[in-house]
């Protein structure tokens, strides 16, 4: 019997990540906004409050992602954080544009303490239902299937910035805003929590995780060749040294290549400034086209992976994201203007990326058994989270002292390295073997 994926469910169960991609853009673009405009702080503390949310997640993901994995209710493992986490979410973050005005219209110490204290509340929020959102996923799919089923998740979490960003545009135009000594965000920050507080309501009210879980293990039980983990002998699981290693190098592979995609995420815009004279309205629409380009790839990225497997598809993004970052290098410093054939290659580093970052979280969690998804989906957090804390000061670092050109050669280097380590990874594919005899013509039918 062929197993197909659910693609209705799976849709649903992305809401959780629809509700936490949609806060993270309105969090990237709004606080900064109101941290330097209304409190007054310079770029260097406003910078590191802004960091806080990648250090806090170094801890946060893995620690509830292994907390969630031991969890056992009538709710399931994940449900009670998701909805924990998204109703104090909610809630903390509605009090921030109050604190906001309220500092605005009268200033005073009290407030802006009680703003930062707010908002690293909100962080922890956050950090408690991360993973067990995303590891939802997992609970409840085949091995197999994790790379199309993961497709839809990024889908869906970029329709949550797409809303995001969507709403923003129709509540505060530039006809509305400019001139204004003080934007009140308020209405923005309510409706984005009322579409965290729905997304969420409909996932818990559609997917009965106690159910689909029991579900996926004793279908996963039937497939014992899926499981690449081992009993400990007393009711645990260890990984082989030779799994372990693998795992060992794919997050390697996954700290490597964020050090270079994310460094060029972050300085872009800059970099775009001062090497070529132009403004921020072609270096964003840069990134939108390659924001564009790995929408439209992510489910056929799915099915190509499930085809010809997760490693080749992965080492084929990251030769294209590494070609495009060096092509990069090439057109910033030969044109003086973005140019068509930049959109070109932005599109393609955003193919590039969706065919990495598709199948990297399906290849970590495939190297260990049901009640471990929680701890290794963190591993993965770690690893990406470790590589944007520390990009944006390395490369911002060579930029100041060696030069703003180096920006392209550093993010094509980083990426390259991904693929040697990646050429060492040995498990965690999901290659189908050979259809024979009946069989193919089960498949052929389908």
């Amino acid at each position: 019997m062929k197993i197909k994926l659910k693609y209705g469910r799976t849709f649903i169960i992305g809401l959780a990540f629809l509700s936490i991609c949609a806060f993270w853009q309105m969090y990237d673009n709004i606080i900064p906004l109101i941290l330097t405009k209304t409190f007054g702080m310079n770029e260097t503390i406003s910078g590191a409050i802004m960091a806080a949310d990648n250090i806090l997640a170094l801890f946060l993901l893995p620690l509830f992602g292994s907390v969630s994995d031991r969890t056992e209710t009538r709710l399931g493992r994940r449900m009670p954080f998701i909805l924990f986490g998204t109703g104090c979410a909610v809630i903390l973050m509605n009090l921030l544009p109050l604190l906001d005005n309220s500092y605005y219209s009268f200033a005073g110490s009290f407030k802006s303490i009680s703003f930062v204290i707010v908002l690293g509340l909100l962080l922890i929020a956050m950090g408690t239902y991360r993973s067990p959102a995303v590891a939802l996923m997992p609970d409840v799919t085949p091995k197999p299937l994790r790379s199309k089923a993961n497709a839809i998740i990024n889908l869906m979490g970029a329709v949550g910035g797409i809303i995001y960003l969507a709403v923003a545009a129709v509540l505060y135009p530039n006809s509305k805003t400019a001139g204004l000594e003080h934007v009140s965000y308020s209405p923005l920050f309510l409706i984005v929590s009322a579409i965290m507080f729905v997304a969420v309501g409909l996932l818990f009210l559609l997917i009965k995780e106690p159910k689909l879980t029991a579900e996926n293990r004793a279908l996963e039980a039937e497939h014992p060749e899926w499981n690449l983990a081992e009993s400990d002998g007393s009711g645990g699981e260890v990984l082989p040294a030779p799994v372990k290693r693998s795992l060992g190098f794919l997050l390697a592979s996954i700290a490597l290549w964020f050090i270079g995609y994310n460094g060029v995420t972050t300085w872009f815009t800059t970099y775009v400034d001062v090497v070529m004279g132009q403004g921020l309205g072609g270096a964003s629409t840069c990134l939108l086209i390659a924001t564009a380009g790995a929408i439209v790839s992510y489910i056929p990225i799915g099915i190509i992976a499930s085809r010809i497997g997760r490693v080749r598809t992965i080492k084929g993004g990251v030769i294209m994201l590494a070609v495009c970052f060096a092509l990069g290098y090439v057109l910033t410093t030969s044109f003086s203007s973005i140019n068509l054939i930049m959109f070109v290659v932005f599109a393609l580093v955003g193919v590039a990326w969706a065919a990495i970052n598709v199948n990297s979280l399906p290849m970590v969690v495939e190297m260990c058994r049901g009640s471990d998804v929680g701890k290794f989906t963190g591993y993965y957090y770690t690893a990406s989270m470790a590589a944007q804390v520390v990009t944006p000061i390395v490369a911002g670092t060579l930029m100041r002292n060696i030069s703003y050109k180096i920006l392209f050669p550093y993010a094509a280097l980083f990426v390259a390295l991904s693929f040697v380590t990646m050429s060492f990874v040995r498990h965690g594919d999901s290659k189908a073997e050979a259809k024979r005899g009946l069989e193919a013509y089960e498949a052929m039918d389908d």
